[in-house]
Order: C-alpha cells, then sequence, then structure tokens
C-alpha cells in the first residue's frame, strides 16, 4: 500500500506571507468589483508550489477562530502587541477559504484555539495513523513538532521556498531537540507573541542552558547549584515567567477537533465553481490553467505559445535566411560573475519558435555569430550587461542589444532588487518559469540538471522575457520613466559592460610590498598590546578583549551585551583618552582589516590579463547608485592614509601613462539646493562661495567668511549633509558629541536661515503621503510603504527617506548622464583612454601619456555639462602615474 501523506498548512500564516509577498502591488492586484487579491493570488501559488513538492493524500488547512484562546486567559497580554491584521487582508480571507473548498481542500478552525493546535493534534493522529507528515508555516514555534515522521517546512522569501526541519535540523539550527525547543521558548520568551521569559536570556543562552540541563523543571531543581551571577539570579526572580512562557508555547497535541484524518482526504476540484470563482476574481492566469485540459482551447487561452527545438549543426542553417526583425535571446551562465562563470547554454525565440543548446560554440560560428553582431536586429535579453560581456568573452561583439527586462521591471519596482529571471517573472504572475535556485541549486552543489529539464527552463526563459514585454514598457510610460530607461539606464548599461570588460591594471608586486610592511606593522601593535595587556590573549576576540580591557586594566565599560562587554569602535573611540592600548588596538584593528580585505583580497581577484575586472551592480540599490561587486573598488578606505596606499597598486596600462580622476564638488547639495530653489543656497553655490563656510555664517550668524573657525565649518558641514538624510537633533548631537540642545539650535538656525528647504522637506513628505513614493528629476521613483505607518520609527524612515531619496537618486542619474556623455565623446574624438572606474561622485580614466592634455580638459567639460541645474555642477580633477597620486 503506498505511503498516506498528510499536509497540514497554517492557513493565517500562510496568507499573511501571501499578502505581503505582493503588498508593493496591493493597488494592482484588485478584482473588477474592488476587492484587493494579491493576498488570494499569491496564496493560489504558494499551495500549488507546496502540493507539487508534497504530492499529499490528505490536506487540511488550519485558521485561528479569533483572538480569545486558552492562552490568553491564561496570560491577559497574550499577543497583544500585535498590529491589527490590514483590512486588505481581512477581506480576503473568506474568499481564501471558498478557494480551498473548490479546490477539494478541507479548512478548520476551533473556538477557544490557535491554528497550531489543530495542526500539533492532527499531526500527532497522522503520526499514530503510520502517515508521513508535513507541517507548512512562517512560524517558527511550530518546528516543536518535528519528528521522525512529521516535517515542518517554514516559507521563506519566494514561492515554494522553504526551509524543513526535521529533528536533525532543529539540533543544528538550535542546537536542541524539537522538544527542548519548547524549553528554549520557555527561558527567551517571544516577541512576536508578546510573553516574557527570563530577563535578558537570548537564544544563545537559552539553548546552552537546555543543552545541559535538558528542561526548564530539570534546569531549577539545579539552580541552587550555578554559580553566584546575574544569570542566576534573573533565573530565579523569574521563575514564574519562565513556567508561564513553558505552557504558553507548548501547542496543544490533545485539542477537541471535530475532525478526523478521512474528513482530510483529497477531494476532487468543482470546476464549474472554481471557474466562476477565477472570472470574479479576475484571475486569467488560473483560468487558462483550468482550459489547458482541451486542446480546442489552447489558442484562446495561450496555454500553448511556443515550441522548442535543440539547435544542433545541422539545423542550425535554419536560422541562415532570418527574417526577423526582432528576436529574444538567453545566455546562460552558471553563477554571479558573469566574467568568470562557466557558460552552460542558451536559447534564441525566433516567432513561436524557441532554439535551445548546451553546445556554446554554435554561437562563435555562423550564422548565429552573424545575427548576434547584427545591429538592425533587435534583441530583447534578460540583463543586457551580463549578456553583452559574455558573448565579449566567447569573441563576440553584440549588436541590436535593445531591451533589457531586468533594467525594466528594477525602474518600475526598485525596492525589488533580485537578479533572478524566475523571481522577477513571479512578481509579475508568470510562474510557467523557475527560478535558477530550483532549476541549479546553489553554492558549490550548484549544477546543471538533465537535457530535457535544462531545455524547458531555458525556453521559458526567453518566452518571459518577450511574453513581459509589452507589460513592462506599458508600466515604465505610465509611471513617466520610458526616458529614465531609454535615456539613461540602457545607456549606461553598455558603458558599464565596457568599463568591466576593459578592467584596471593592478600591481601584485606593489600589494605584496604592502603585505609585508601591514604585517611588520600588525606584529609591532600586537607586542605592544600583549606588553600592556601583561599577557598573550586572541586580540580578534571580543571577549578576550572585554576581559583584558575591563576587568583586569580596569578600564569604565561603556556598554554591554547579551554576549559580554561590547569592544566596538564606537566603544573603544570613548575610552581613548583612558589608556595607550585603545589606540593602539584600533591601529590593529584597522591595518589587519586592510591587510584581509584589500590587500589579499585583491592579489585573490587579479586575473590573468593582470587587471581586476569588478562588476557594477546597476539594479541593487533604490537609489539608482552603482555598486561595485568581485571586487568592490568603491570601497577602498580613503579617509585614513593607511588605506589609500592600496590605490598604489593601480596603475594606467601603458608605463609613462596617468590615471585621471575627475569627481563632483558637493554634487548632493547642489540638487538639494535646486530641487528646494533656496535663494541663499543658489546665491553660494553661484558666486562660489565655499558653502560650509557659508552655512557655518548663517547658523552662527558671522557677518563674513573669515570669522568661521575650522570647529564652525566642521559642523556646519555636518548639518548640510545631515539635513539631506533628514537628520534629527539627536543624530547630529551623537556626530559631533554636542548636546542635544546645540544640535537643535543648529539645525533651527539652519531652516532660519534657508526656509525654502525646509519648505521642500515637509513638501516631499506631504506628497510622498499622498502618492506613496518620492521621485528624483529623472522621475526615478522610490516607493515608500511605511509612509503612513503607525510605528513612529518605522514611519520616520520612511519620511527621512522621501526627503533624501530624490537628492541621493538625482545625483545617481547625473553621474550616469556624464558616463554616458564621457564615452560618447571619448569614441567620437577616437581617444585611446578609457573610462575603467566609476566611484560614486568619482570617475577614473586610464589615459595615455599623449592624450592627457585633452582629457584634462574634456571630462571636466562634459561632467559639469551633464544637466542644467539652477546652480552650477563643479568637478574637480587631479592624475597621476597610479591611483593614489591622482588624488
Amino acid at each position: 500500500m503506498a505511503q498516506k501523506k498528510l499536509l497540514l498548512i497554517d492557513g493565517n500564516s500562510v496568507a499573511f506571507r501571501a499578502f505581503y509577498a505582493l503588498y508593493r502591488q496591493l493597488d494592482r492586484f484588485t478584482s473588477p468589483d474592488g476587492l484587493h487579491t494579491n493576498a488570494i493570488y499569491t496564496f493560489k501559488n504558494m499551495l500549488d508550489a507546496i502540493m507539487k513538492k508534497v504530492q499529499p493524500t490528505n490536506v487540511l488547512v488550519a485558521f485561528d477562530a479569533g483572538k480569545v484562546t486558552f492562552r490568553t486567559k491564561m496570560y491577559q497580554d497574550y499577543k497583544g502587541g500585535r498590529q491589527k491584521t490590514p483590512s486588505e487582508l481581512l477581506e480576503q480571507l473568506p474568499v481564501i477559504r471558498e478557494l480551498l473548498a473548490d479546490l477539494g481542500i478541507t479548512s478548520y478552525e476551533l473556538k477557544n484555539y490557535e491554528a497550531d493546535d489543530i495542526i500539533g493534534t492532527l499531526a500527532k493522529m497522522g503520526e499514530d495513523a503510520g502517515y508521513k507528515v508535513t507541517v507548512v508555516t512562517g512560524d517558527r514555534d511550530l518546528t516543536q513538532l518535528a519528528s521522525d515522521k512529521v516535517t515542518v517546512m517554514i516559507t521563506k522569501n519566494g514561492v515554494g521556498d522553504t526551509e524543513d526541519y526535521t529533528p536533525e535540523h532543529m539540533k543544528e539550527v538550535n542546537g536542541v531537540t524539537p522538544t527542548e525547543f519548547i524549553d528554549m521558548k520557555a527561558l527567551m520568551g517571544d516577541n512576536s507573541d508578546n510573553y516574557p521569559g527570563v530577563t535578558k536570556v537570548g537564544p544563545k543562552t537559552a539553548s546552552r542552558l537546555i543543552q545541559k540541563y535538558g528542561s526548564v523543571e530539570n534546569l531549577y531543581e539545579h539552580v541552587d547549584e550555578m554559580k553566584k551571577s546575574k544569570l542566576k539570579e534573573n533565573l530565579i526572580n523569574d521563575k514564574d515567567k519562565a513556567f508561564l512562557a513553558k505552557k504558553l508555547a507548548t501547542i496543544d497535541h490533545d485539542s477537541p477537533v471535530t475532525v478526523t484524518l478521512e474528513d482530510t482526504v483529497k477531494r476532487d476540484v468543482d470546476y464549474e465553481k472554481l471557474r466562476t470563482l477565477y472570472e470574479k476574481l479576475g484571475f486569467k492566469k488560473f483560468l487558462a490553467e483550468l482550459n489547458q485540459d482541451s486542446a480546442a482551447q489552447d489558442e484562446t487561452t495561450g496555454a500553448e505559445e511556443y515550441q522548442y527545438v535543440e539547435l544542433t549543426q545541422d539545423n542550425s542553417q535554419e536560422l541562415a535566411d532570418l527574417k526577423a526583425k526582432e528576436i529574444t535571446f538567453y545566455l546562460g551562465m552558471l553563477g554571479d560573475n558573469y566574467h568568470l562563470a562557466p557558460f552552460v547554454g542558451f536559447a534564441l525565440k525566433v516567432d513561436r519558435k524557441v532554439y535551445v543548446a548546451k553546445d556554446i560554440a554554435l554561437l562563435q560560428e555562423m550564422p548565429l555569430k552573424g545575427i548576434l553582431e547584427n545591429k538592425t536586429i533587435k534583441k530583447n535579453v534578460f540583463d543586457l550587461k551580463r549578456t553583452y560581456v559574455g558573448l565579449h568573452r566567447l569573441g563576440i561583439t553584440a549588436g541590436g542589444l535593445d531591451y533589457d527586462m531586468l533594467l525594466a521591471s528594477y525602474l518600475v519596482n526598485n525596492e525589488n532588487n533580485s537578479n533572478d529571471l524566475g523571481e522577477i517573472a513571479h512578481l509579475y504572475g508568470e510562474y510557467s518559469v523557475k527560478t535558477d535556485l530550483e532549476v541549479y541549486g546553489k553554492g558549490k552543489k550548484m549544477a546543471v540538471p538533465e537535457d530535457e529539464e535544462f531545455f524547458k527552463h531555458l525556453a521559458a526563459k526567453v518566452n518571459v522575457i518577450e511574453k513581459l514585454k509589452p507589460e513592462l514598457i506599458k508600466r515604465l510610460k505610465d509611471h513617466e520613466q520610458d526616458g529614465l530607461y531609454d535615456d539613461i539606464e540602457i545607456p549606461v548599461a553598455f558603458v558599464l559592460a565596457k568599463m568591466e570588460i576593459a578592467g584596471m591594471k593592478v600591481l601584485p608586486t606593489t600589494l605584496m610590498e604592502l603585505q609585508n610592511d601591514f604585517a611588520t606593522r600588525l606584529k609591532e601593535l600586537q607586542d605592544k598590546i600583549y606588553s600592556q595587556a601583561g599577557e598573550e590573549f586572541n586580540l580578534n576576540s571580543p571577549k578576550q578583549l572585554g576581559h583584558i580591557l575591563f576587568e583586569k586594566l580596569g578600564l569604565p565599560p561603556v556598554k554591554k551585551t547579551k554576549t559580554g562587554y561590547s569592544t566596538s569602535v564606537e566603544v573603544l573611540d570613548q575610552l581613548k583618552t583612558k589608556s595607550p592600548i585603545i589606540n593602539e588596538i584600533l591601529d590593529y584593528r584597522q591595518i589587519a582589516k586592510i591587510q584581509s580585505t584589500y590587500v589579499k583580497g585583491l592579489l585573490d581577484v587579479i586575473q590573468p590579463d593582470g587587471r581586476v575586472h569588478t562588476r557594477y551592480l546597476q539594479t541593487l540599490t533604490a537609489t539608482g547608485r552603482l555598486s561595485s561587486v568581485d571586487p568592490n573598488l568603491q570601497n577602498i578606505p580613503t579617509r585614513t592614509d593607511k588605506g589609500k596606499q592600496i590605490r598604489k597598486a593601480f596603475v594606467p596600462t601603458e608605463a609613462d601613462g596617468y590615471i585621471f580622476s575627475c569627481d563632483y564638488s558637493q554634487v548632493e547639495l547642489r540638487v538639494l539646493a535646486h530641487v528646494s530653489g533656496d535663494e541663499h543656497m543658489q546665491e553660494a553655490f553661484k558666486t562660489g562661495y565655499d558653502i560650509h563656510s557659508h552655512t557655518a555664517m548663517k547658523i552662527f550668524h558671522l557677518d563674513s567668511p573669515d570669522q568661521v573657525t575650522p570647529l564652525q565649518r566642521r559642523h556646519a558641514k555636518a548639518v548640510n549633509f545631515g539635513i539631506v538624510y533628514g537628520i534629527s537633533d539627536y543624530g547630529l548631537s551623537k556626530n559631533l558629541g554636542i548636546s542635544r540642545k546645540q544640535a537643535k539650535e543648529f539645525i533651527d538656525n539652519y531652516f532660519e536661515q534657508y526656509p525654502q528647504i525646509k519648505d521642500y522637506m515637509d513638501k516631499a513628505v506631504q506628497e510622498a503621503r499622498e502618492k506613496g513614493y518620492a521621485e528624483t528629476i529623472m522621475h526615478r521613483r522610490r516607493y515608500l510603504p511605511d509612509i503612513h505607518a503607525k510605528n513612529f520609527n518605522v514611519r520616520s524612515f520612511a519620511e527621512r527617506t522621501a526627503i533624501n531619496s530624490p537628492i541621493q537618486g538625482s545625483a545617481a542619474d547625473i553621474i550616469k548622464i556624464a558616463m554616458i556623455n564621457m564615452q560618447k565623446e571619448l569614441e567620437e574624438v577616437h581617444l585611446k583612454t578609457k573610462m575603467v572606474l566609476q566611484v560614486h561622485d568619482e570617475l577614473i580614466f586610464d589615459v595615455p601619456k599623449d592624450e592627457l592634455e585633452t582629457i584634462k580638459k574634456i571630462v571636466p567639460e562634459v561632467m559639469q555639462s551633464a544637466v542644467q541645474l539652477d546652480v552650477p555642477l563643479v568637478a574637480d580633477s587631479g592624475w597621476g602615474h597610479n591611483w593614489y597620486d591622482a588624488k
């Protein structure tokens, strides 16, 4: 007899996850009669993924019957801190129950009990009857049910993405068994369910105690034997809380349910009711799936959108006479770093036919090479930059790359920064394509599946790129972002691809010299620290360092954490004057980080051509700023000379050439002056005043720049940049080491002198509340779903974001425009100079000696004319025979 499988789903938890998975698209997911449908839609997709994975014979979805349960009678404030369930979700819960009924799935609730107790009871019934039981939830409390016959699947980010808890996994994650996990919860309490445990006992301490004593009961039997400590004192004082918490945390395995295992048998789907429901909700995709059984309906429902064939040497000539003016192409590589990742295959869609292949060599031969290089044939791709660089590795200069699904999706909703085609497709209701994680796995276990599965995956990818194009382009136009897409993001993707391919030359000999120098200095500092400490210890252990500083040397502890004394940089900075050992520890840490992260890190990534080829992440940040990885060249230290020494290793291609650097001066403040229209700030920039001295004059009520002291200028600079980020008086006081009252006076004086900046900030917040997003000069949007949050801290962060995103985002757009114009200029003038690096507001060039004078002239001109603001843009230049000397 086949194994019976019981699937138990925590309905409230999964519905909650489903609701917030598409929360940012709440307004888009509404039925024809105005009902919100985002939770229903995602719940159905999650359910499909779970059913496919588990393939159960029996299913039950448990729901909470209400807030009042036997636990609230035990402890009145149980779950009392939770925010009210959004009305947009509440209205969808009855429809989810209706959907389940139509799908032939039993749902159930029980007065005075939680869904957890229903699941706990049914799981025990199933286990006793020999079923294989699977529990699906987003609540880790249910992991206590895990056993040899019960697996608890915790839902994560994506549809069907779960972490499976077995007793072995519980031991690995928490250090305890599933039943011991209840005792852990008893000691640590639960913020989510709003019940306390023992004071200052967190997960690590709770796990350690339960591993030693086995249970709360046994712990308290031996508590008197423990050494005197604050932990022992807290355990004794909070004994009643611990035992109450254990009762609250324990799932009832014997609740008075009226359903039987027979009631959970999966019934047949009621297709007519389901069809009516999908029509009422406007679920066209699900309607199409219902109709797939009928071949006659395939054409009208779009069930079969393409056919795919394997491309070989024999049939590749079919493409020789290609007449199509537009095709869709996907180049498969295994891993994120497309400069090094192995090629695994490709797919090409022409009309309704998809060609798939693993043989990459086919791309390097005619007719495919000619098609890919043909500029008149437009190509739709997922990631333009990845595709351009990948093809370049194969000796192909891609032409006609016209549409980038990744960039389009990012601009439409830049809060989602996934670079997985499947995940992005799922956001738009397209589940025909799996994620790469589902197909290839991750880490060292990544592997290409069998041909049939792999070819289907490639074919689904090119199909969905093409299928979603009209919707994404329409959204860009609706948002007035088509100009941002066409004129900035697509062109800059080409520029970045060429910069990445060029790379930057690095001298390993210079890095090795630095490595030796730093090693010598680290040994000197280590010996000094050991001498002052009176013993040797592990400098990298916060616990051992804390013992030396605060117990042996008697320095005043500034901050304590659950694991002991804090030895963070912030803490050590406050102790600088207390002992010379502090400065030496700070120096040691700084040099050790430079040594490991930058010196050794760069030596590991120099490629055979003697260069490092960073990758720019174009779709990572919500502000539009570029990020650099593999390696991160934007993060090389600049504040200390030790860190800046790393830049000496970055040199021009030609021995007598130059590294040329040009960066914008105070571009964010200039954008602020422009968007606010503040006359006083604009006057300062137009007349060439030092803006920080000008601000110091204003807030300290001085008559001339000569009266401004260095300290006053430093304070004014902190206020200037702090205002851009919506800083509070508390934040400014911490930054400057002044009183909160004095910080408030600075800010008040600032707004008195620059009143239109205050008006801009108030207007930015108000518009964000009305629209739900903030916008840059070029219409780059930053969605702010928390702008109406009840929680003050959450809402305040969204308000600060509404103020600074238009400024940061506009600054990011400006340098992108400068990069596009600069690349165009280099190519039109036929210069050998290459733009090789972008570091926020700075552009870096590899310049032959005979082109230096030309570059000195054209780079600042191009950067300063990138956009026209109400104040001038200023770009400062420097050059030298390495990057260090160029600044």
